[in-house]
């Protein structure tokens, strides 16, 4: 029997073939899960579609909106019953807060890249406890630049940042109520989100670079470490951002 077998579990965040959310996604249904899908608007739905086809269960979440975060899980609840985890693949800051000087971020944009990319953990576990069944997994995606200043990286890594003490915070609130919040660091990898930071392509290279057989991380390796903390298999983890680099964090 595969980790998750009969397990139903809510993916935000799948934008395209190459989003980390999509390595999750199809790691959890190895593992035998039902992955339950959000997008952001029709634009995003009709993407969606063309990865996972018209059957797979599907909501609409703005995740800047309580309103739709409440009404998605609602839908969800509705559908499911309950369910055993939620991948949080969400993060947004303007272009030009991820190049140029910190100095220069404005208070809007600061204010934007914090409620998309970590108060939106906050937002989408109030609504999604009430689903969530006994020893349930939460995991939330972040990067190196959220502990290390990470050229152009800027805005969002002061945003992982945030996203990360929430991670410990939320993980020490739910944990007695079986609810595990655990978040994965992963590697630089070429997704939609990484190619709105200034020379990404450098960024990449030098990750790359970093890691023992200078072959950079997957969103397969991603997905499989998000599987295994979803799980019951990880029990014993609770409020940890666990690297899957390939090791590009020793160095």
């Amino acid at each position: 029997m595969s980790l998750l077998t009969g397990k139903k579990i809510v993916v935000m965040g799948v934008a395209n073939k190459r989003s980390i959310a999509w390595g999750c996604a199809k790691a959890l249904t190895d593992q035998g899960a039902e992955v339950i899908y959000t997008y952001q608007n029709e634009r995003m739905a009709k993407q969606l579609e063309k990865l996972i086809g018209s059957e797979a269960f599907k909501v609409e979440c703005d995740v800047a909106s309580d309103e739709s975060i409440k009404e998605c899980f609602t839908k969800i609840g509705d559908y499911a019953g309950e369910i055993h985890g939620v991948v949080h693949a969400v993060a947004y800051a303007n272009k030009e807060d991820l190049s140029g000087s910190v100095v220069d971020i404005s208070r809007a944009g600061y204010a934007l890249a914090q409620d998309i990319s970590a108060y939106s953990l906050i937002a989408v576990t109030r609504y999604a406890k009430d689903y969530l069944a006994q020893n349930s997994g939460i995991v939330t995606l972040s990067y190196l630049g959220s502990q290390r200043a990470v050229p152009n990286y800027n805005m969002m890594g002061i945003a992982k940042a945030a996203l990360e003490a929430a991670v410990r915070y939320l993980a020490a609130d739910l944990s007695p109520q079986g609810i595990r919040v655990n978040g994965i660091s992963a590697g630089a990898i070429k997704t939609l989100a990484v190619t709105g930071v200034k020379d990404y392509q450098k960024l990449i290279q030098l990750s790359e670079e970093r890691t023992p057989d200078h072959v950079g991380v997957t969103i397969e390796e991603v997905g499989n470490t998000c599987a295994f903390l979803i799980s019951p298999a990880a029990s014993g983890i609770i409020g940890e951002v666990i690297f899957v680099d390939k090791g590009v964090h020793l160095s």
